[in-house]
């Protein structure tokens, strides 16, 4: 028999829905994160194991538990994927300062050459007084849509009237 220490634990729900709203919510859910929160709270709501449920969606006994918890003092509402609610931090550069950006980086650098992701943050350093990484150089590159404009290598040796007959008949099989 279980001691208290081995006996499986059954989570409640509040009853705020029937098992088969919670079924309907979770065979209607489009969103994947809130489909497997509704198919942990309805598999809850139908009196099955933490372990049961655990074993059935992939999800940890404490993530099961902090999602029925979540549901008990939110409602079914209070599940799904909220991440697209956070604001997030705001942008490195404010619009005007990306405009002013784009428009350096259509003119070549100052000291000739092309525009390098270390270049770009170092422009970048200069207008917000604090020094970036020459990733974020690159990403901001990205971003206004400047991809690196390197030609391709050509070997200095290569015969290029075989090259030229080599793709010819290559093409024409």
């Amino acid at each position: 028999m279980y001691d208290s220490c081995t006996m499986p634990k059954r989570l409640h729900l509040k009853d705020r829905l029937s098992p088969d709203e919670l079924e309907q919510r979770y065979r209607q859910a489009r969103d994947p994160v809130a489909r497997a929160h509704d198919q942990i709270v309805w598999l809850v709501g139908q009196g099955r194991l933490t372990r049961e449920v655990a074993s059935v969606t992939g999800y940890s006994p404490n993530g099961i538990g902090q999602l029925v918890r979540c549901a008990n003092a939110g409602g079914p509402a209070a599940l799904g994927d909220g991440r697209q609610h956070t604001p997030g931090a705001p942008p490195l550069l404010s619009p005007a300062q990306q405009a002013k950006l784009r428009a350096t980086l259509a003119e070549p650098p100052p000291d000739g050459g092309r525009w390098t992701s270390a270049k770009v943050a170092a422009g970048i350093t200069d207008v917000i007084g604090y020094p970036v990484s020459v990733v974020r150089g690159w990403e901001y590159r990205r971003k206004l849509g400047y991809t690196p404009q390197i030609p391709r290598p050509r070997h200095l040796q290569a015969d290029h009237a075989a090259q030229a007959a080599f793709t010819k008949t290559w093409q024409a099989a």
